[in-house]
C-alpha cells in the first residue's frame, strides 16, 4: 500500500509539473501578450503599425526560438515577416526566416555563423527600421560572436566549459560572456541603432535581473568589467581560461559594455510574456486543487545544490508540522560545481538524488525538472523521488553514493523510472522544484 500511495504521488508531481509547463506555453504567452489586427501589431501595451516601417525584421534566439517565431507568425501572418532563427532544432522552417541551429550548452561553429548573420543585417538598419527581438533562454550559447578575432572557436568552447562548471550563479555566468561577446551586454541593440528595437522575452534568470537573459544583448548591462574580474577570481576560473582569454583577465583588458544612458537605447522596448514565476504560480494551482497546502519559496535560487536540497527538506519537515498534506514549491535554478569531467545528468537530476538518499522510507515526494526539457548533458528534463527511491535502487544494483560524486545521476535514474522524459518543449522558463508530504 505504501508503495503504492508513492507511486501516485510520483505521478501527481508529474501532473502538476505538465500543468505549469502547458499553461506557461509559448501559445499562452502569446495569447495574452502579443496581438495582430489591421496591420497593427500588439506587444503587451504598446502598438506597432506595421505599414509605417520600411522594414520588419524579427531576430528570434534561443530554446524557445522557432516555437516563438511560429507563434509571432501565426498571429502577424504566415510569409508576412522575415527574420533570424537561431534554436537548438531543426524544425520545419517557416518562409522568410533564415535558420541556424547553435550549440547548447557550449557553442559551435554554427553559433558563430548565426552571431556573424545578426550583427551583418542588424548594421544595415535605419531610423525606418523595426526590430522584432524573441529572446529566451539559451542564446547565450545558440547565438554568438566574441569581441576579439583572436578567441577561437575552440578557445570560445573551452571559455563557455569553464562557466558553465564553475558553480557560478547564472547572472555571474553571464556577466562574464557579455564583455567577451560582440552581441551580448546591449551590443546586439547598438548595432541596429537607430533602428526602433522591441524584444519579446521568455525568460529563464531572476525576474530582477532581465539583463542577463541571452546575457543582455538589448539591454543596458548592469554588470561592468571589474565584476567579471571579481567573479573570475571566486570561483577560480582565470587559470582554466585559454589564453586569448586568460590574457584578457591577467592584463584587465576586457572593454566595458554599453550602460543605461546609452542612445543604443533611446528606441527600445521589452515585453516579459513568460516567467518562472507565472510558471511556479500555475504550479501552485494545480496542487491546491489537490488537496495540498501550498508553499511558495524561492529562498534556495542560485544556491548549490546540497545546501538548497538541505534547506527545501528541512522547510517541507517543518510545514507538515501544522498540515497533513504539503507542497512546497520552489523555481530558479541551483548550481552544481562538476569536477573530473563528469556523467549523463544536470542539476534537476543532481538534487533529486541528493534528497533521495535523504528522504529513505519517508513519505515524500521530490520533483526538480528544466521547462526547457532538457537538463544538463542528459535526455531527461529532470527526475522524481520518493521514500521508496533507495529501496528499489538497491534492488537494481545502483549505488547512490557512486552516482552522485561521479554526476551520473541519468542511468541512476532511467534504469528505475525515475527519469522525466518531456523531450524537448520549444520553451525554457527555468527549472521547477516540487516537494510533497502527506
Amino acid at each position: 500500500m505504501a508503495d503504492a500511495i508513492a507511486a501516485d504521488m510520483r505521478s501527481l508531481a508529474r501532473e502538476i509539473f505538465l500543468h505549469a509547463l502547458s499553461e506557461a506555453s509559448i501559445d499562452h504567452a502569446f495569447d495574452k501578450f502579443v496581438g495582430c489586427e489591421g496591420g497593427v501589431l500588439r506587444l503587451g501595451q504598446d502598438l506597432y503599425n506595421l505599414r509605417e516601417y520600411s522594414r520588419v525584421f524579427v531576430v528570434s534566439i534561443g530554446k524557445a526560438g522557432h516555437t516563438m517565431a511560429e507563434a509571432l507568425t501565426a498571429r502577424v501572418g504566415r510569409g508576412a515577416l522575415t527574420g533570424i532563427v537561431v534554436c537548438p532544432i531543426d524544425p520545419v522552417m517557416l518562409p522568410g526566416f533564415e535558420y541556424f541551429r547553435g550549440g547548447h550548452p557550449l557553442p559551435n561553429e554554427i553559433s558563430v555563423k548565426a552571431g556573424q548573420a545578426v550583427l551583418r543585417v542588424l548594421r544595415g538598419m535605419d531610423e525606418r527600421t523595426l526590430v522584432i527581438y524573441m529572446i529566451s533562454g539559451g542564446a547565450s550559447a545558440l547565438c554568438e560572436k566574441p569581441i576579439s578575432d583572436d578567441i577561437s572557436l575552440a578557445d570560445l568552447i573551452q571559455t563557455y566549459r569553464v562557466l558553465v562548471h564553475s558553480g557560478a550563479p547564472i547572472a555571474r555566468i553571464n556577466a562574464i560572456r557579455k564583455h567577451l561577446s560582440a552581441l551580448k551586454g546591449g551590443r546586439m541593440a547598438q548595432a541596429a541603432s537607430p533602428a526602433r528595437q522591441v524584444a519579446i522575452l521568455i525568460s529563464d534568470v531572476p525576474d530582477n535581473a532581465l539583463d542577463s537573459l541571452a546575457s543582455g544583448p538589448i539591454m543596458p548591462d548592469s554588470t561592468t568589467v571589474d565584476d567579471c574580474y571579481a567573479v573570475a577570481e571566486k570561483y577560480g576560473m582565470v587559470p582554466e581560461f585559454p589564453e586569448s582569454v586568460r590574457r584578457l583577465f591577467e592584463q584587465r583588458a576586457l572593454e566595458e559594455t554599453p550602460k543605461a544612458g546609452d542612445e543604443a537605447f533611446v528606441n527600445t522596448r521589452s515585453v516579459l510574456a513568460s516567467s518562472n514565476a507565472m510558471a511556479l504560480n500555475y504550479a501552485a494551482e494545480k496542487a491546491r486543487a489537490a488537496g495540498f497546502a501550498v508553499t511558495v519559496d524561492n529562498s534556495c535560487d542560485d544556491w548549490d545544490y546540497v545546501a538548497a536540497g538541505d534547506y527545501l527538506l528541512s522547510r517541507l519537515r517543518e510545514l507538515r508540522k501544522t498540515e497533513p498534506r504539503v507542497c512546497l514549491v520552489s523555481g530558479g535554478e541551483v548550481t552544481v560545481k562538476v569536477t573530473g569531467g563528469g556523467g549523463a545528468g544536470g542539476r534537476n537530476q543532481q538534487i533529486a538524488l541528493y534528497l533521495a538518499t535523504k528522504i529513505a522510507g519517508e513519505n515524500i515526494a521530490v520533483f526538480s525538472a528544466g521547462t526547457d526539457g532538457i537538463d544538463g548533458n542528459s535526455p531527461a528534463a529532470g527526475a522524481v523521488v520518493d521514500g521508496t527511491t533507495m529501496e528499489r535502487a538497491l534492488a537494481a544494483g545502483l549505488n547512490a553514493v557512486d552516482a552522485l560524486a561521479q554526476f551520473d545521476a541519468y542511468p541512476f535514474f532511467e534504469k528505475i523510472g525515475d527519469a522525466v522524459m518531456t523531450g524537448p518543449t520549444g520553451n525554457n522558463v527555468r527549472d521547477l522544484r516540487i516537494l510533497m508530504a502527506w
